[in-house]
């Protein structure tokens, strides 16, 4: 790939999903694009770039944008954070909603083993949700990943990463070679396309907010711009998730850790309120 086609691909990339593409992933973009050059009877990644130079063809921009992104998941993925939401989140927010609903927003729910996981979680606190019931949105900027995700169908290899068997036999149904998820679960799990990079005051305001092994991906300004926003998507003081290799420490004061949880933090609502009033 020549150096201006990996330029033009990887500032077209960032530009649509935040996803900085450094030059040593020139190997990476071209194992990426020469399924969709294949696909569309391109002869070769130099002519699929040529197309879209010159027709800027929405189609193909979406698919190099989703072959880009990284949407690696399984169920129950890095324990942690899991552990975390059902020991610490979830009393402290029972406690507090006396019945209501606790909202979730998994903001890069890929194919949809993160937000069944919390879900899993959930219906088997059974009474000590406390008449409580989550509401989980997961959204994802690949439409393609966002179809499994609401399908609810996943491969006996997919189910064998990080599902308790207990859980698999409890909320799953063989369904041919593959495994399908309780619809009963799959009611309290809404799935849309979004953006971290568009506004998404209309997706309403969280008690949680996951958000992990995303940022990484992003330079800081717009780790900062995503990470104050979710903040004023968040009920105070309400939760974040981060991955393992994240934080918000040296990007924003709009939300702070909390001691002893790896990788959770809390938003601050003086420095929410400090910059609503400025």
């Amino acid at each position: 790939m020549k150096p201006a086609d990996f330029d033009f691909i990887s500032s077209m990339v960032r530009e649509r999903s935040g996803l900085v593409l450094s030059a040593d992933k020139t190997y990476l973009v071209e194992s990426r694009l020469a399924p969709i050059a294949r696909k569309d009877g391109f002869g070769s990644i130099d002519d699929l770039i040529s197309a879209i130079r010159i027709r800027r063809d929405a189609r193909l921009i979406e698919a190099v944008v989703d072959a880009m992104t990284t949407n690696e998941t399984f169920f129950f993925r890095d324990k942690t954070p899991f552990d975390i939401f059902e020991q610490t989140i979830l009393p402290d927010l029972v406690a507090r909603k006396r019945g209501g609903t606790i909202k979730i927003w998994c903001a890069a729910a890929s194919t949809g083993q993160e937000p069944y996981s919390l879900a899993m979680i959930a219906d088997s606190l059974g009474p000590k949700l406390g008449g409580c019931r989550l509401e989980i949105l997961g959204t994802d900027i690949s439409e393609r990943c966002l179809e499994k995700a609401k399908a609810g169908i996943y491969t006996q290899f997919e189910v064998q990463r990080g599902l308790p068997v207990q859980m698999l036999l409890k909320y799953f149904k063989k369904d041919g070679d593959s495994w399908k998820i309780d619809d009963r679960l799959k009611a309290s799990i809404r799935f849309r396309t979004m953006n971290l990079l568009d506004d998404f005051r209309a997706l309403g305001r969280f008690d949680v907010i996951f958000c992990r092994n995303v940022l990484i991906y992003f330079d800081m300004p717009t780790k900062k711009m995503v990470l104050e926003r979710m903040a004023q998507q968040v009920d105070g003081p309400g939760y974040l998730l981060l991955g393992a290799a994240e934080t918000v420490m040296g990007v924003t004061d709009a939300f702070k850790p909390v001691a002893g949880s790896r990788g959770l933090y809390v938003q601050d609502p003086a420095k929410i309120g400090a910059k609503a009033a400025a």
